[in-house]
């Protein structure tokens, strides 16, 4: 069984990917124990998910000096939505998950619902969720995995928005499990 890997959690939001992962790391599927959270905003829900899962949580603007207070060697953003283009020792070990095919539909102010309405209103048939590493410019860093999803007649930015999430709760794991695998 591979060594437990000491995981840092960027998120803005509400934390449904967090928690995610945090079920992923507590079943074993993910090979690390989640070692700090960090909010990027003192509303976000996911600051009471933390609480709740007894993981320690800061709030910041900048990571960096939680994620090495903390020990983190990896890094998940989890809706994390500042710009953030991680420094050693993090950068190769920090990735994100999008709600689409990279490069479609990426870049600065593309998240949640603005994805899907993009999609929807370029007439798409595919769309999907992409686990790439973060660096560079916003979405630019190299795309790991991806997986497909298919748009149905009728789709609202919300429908879409709900099958495409669903999976990202299996890739974002599955990518996570492998990466975290490697010596």
């Amino acid at each position: 069984m591979p060594a437990r890997r000491r995981l840092g959690i960027l998120l803005s939001g509400s934390g449904s990917t967090y928690e995610n992962l945090a079920e992923r790391c507590a079943d074993g599927t993910i090979p690390a124990e989640i070692c700090v959270v960090v909010a990027s905003r003192p509303d976000a829900g996911g600051i009471a998910r933390a609480a709740r899962l007894g993981h320690p949580c800061v709030v910041a603007g900048d990571p960096a000096p939680a994620l090495a207070e903390h020990g983190a060697e990896w890094v998940a953003m989890c809706g994390w939505l500042r710009y953030w283009d991680p420094p050693p020792p993090w950068a190769g070990r920090t990735v994100n998950i999008h709600p689409s095919l990279l490069p479609a539909f990426g870049g600065k102010g593309m998240y949640g619902l603005r994805v899907h309405r993009a999609v929807l209103a370029a007439g798409c048939k595919i769309t999907g969720c992409t686990v790439h590493f973060v660096q560079g410019a916003y979405d630019s860093g190299p795309i790991i995995d991806q997986e497909a999803v298919r748009v149905q007649p009728g789709d609202t930015p919300e429908t879409l928005a709900a099958r495409v999430q669903a999976a990202e709760r299996e890739l974002y794991p599955r990518v996570l499990a492998r990466l975290l695998a490697e010596p």
